[in-house]
């Protein structure tokens, strides 16, 4: 990787180099980062991203590691890993609200919530990513999203600096933001939810019943998560199952007996097996329906035609 030893000189013990991304990954697939730095509070976060903006170094950000596929050849960037994951409950002109740094997961500000008495995340309760992925790319399940619940953002935009932005300002569409449509160009430090009383039993009891829907209707194992977006009026599980694909296999990963829209990794599986798999769903379902499939995972790195 170009200035290597510059990025030694400024990260330090920090820096960690040629690591295989399929450790960093919840798909446990993808080839090696030129450099991995871990960034542990939204203002390392912030000043390292500035760093490496300012010298034109190439850079990744990475949460949980999940709603991501990285090539098995790797990426050749700085890929800063997310963890910072302070979060404190606060009142904000009344109303209860978390302020939580984007490296936090969303279940663990869930759950401390529902401890406390807070609901209005339940159904963020088992979205395995973090808060950062969430409000990039609009995160929704069991009938809420992040749409709903943002009440400010704050945000490091490349070209103009630090930003506070509303949910309004995101423009969000499903499973989609304004930062997502233009990849690269800012990152998300902290964000404020929106929250209100409730009763911690009851909140405990909506999250068992969600835990308990997940378990039942999407397959557990590595894997990066739902690989398409909904078409308008159906979804992408039904249309693949349709097509009779569900159980297709290619080398070591597999569409899910389960849930279609979720491909798993045997353990043996690389990232060309999920591409290709990729292809041959979005392929055979618009032959079959007419339907264009389009990604809810983001593709990193260089790929074999």
């Amino acid at each position: 990787m170009k200035k290597l030893e510059q990025l030694r000189q400024y990260f330090g013990a920090r820096l960690q180099e040629n690591t295989r991304m399929a450790s960093l990954t919840t798909s446990r697939v993808g080839g090696p980062a030129a450099c991995v730095v871990a960034c542990t509070s939204a203002a390392e976060l912030a000043a390292d991203v500035q760093y490496l903006w300012q010298n034109d170094i190439p850079l990744q950000v990475l949460g949980s590691g999940s709603n991501v596929l990285v090539s098995d050849k790797g990426i050749d960037c700085v890929i800063l890993q997310n963890k910072a994951k302070k979060f404190v409950f606060e009142n904000l002109e009344g109303q209860p609200v978390v302020n939580a740094e984007s490296g936090a997961t969303l279940i663990t500000i869930v759950r401390d919530a529902a401890q406390k008495g807070f609901d209005g995340l339940v159904w963020a309760s088992t979205i395995p990513g973090t808060l950062g992925g969430a409000v990039y790319g609009n995160a929704g399940a069991h009938g809420g999203d992040m749409n709903h619940s943002l009440v400010m953002a704050e945000i490091l935009h490349r070209d103009k600096g630090m930003l506070s932005m509303n949910a309004e300002q995101m423009q969000y569409a499903y499973r989609s933001s304004i930062l997502k449509r233009s990849p690269g160009s800012a990152v998300i430090l902290s964000a404020v939810l929106a929250l209100r009383a409730g009763d911690p039993e009851e909140i405990k009891a909506a999250i068992k019943v969600n835990a308990e829907k997940r378990h039942c209707s999407q397959p557990s194992g590595s894997c990066f998560g739902s690989t398409f977006k909904n078409p308008a009026g159906d979804s992408a599980g039904r249309l693949i199952e349709a097509a009779g694909l569900k159980g297709t296999r290619i080398g070591g990963v597999e569409i899910s007996t389960l849930h279609a829209n979720f491909m798993l990794n045997d353990g043996t599986g690389c990232a060309q097996d999920y591409r290709n798999l990729v292809l041959l769903a979005q392929k055979t379902v618009f032959e079959k329906f007419g339907v264009k499939l389009e990604l809810e995972i983001e593709m990193i790195g260089k790929w074999q035609d």
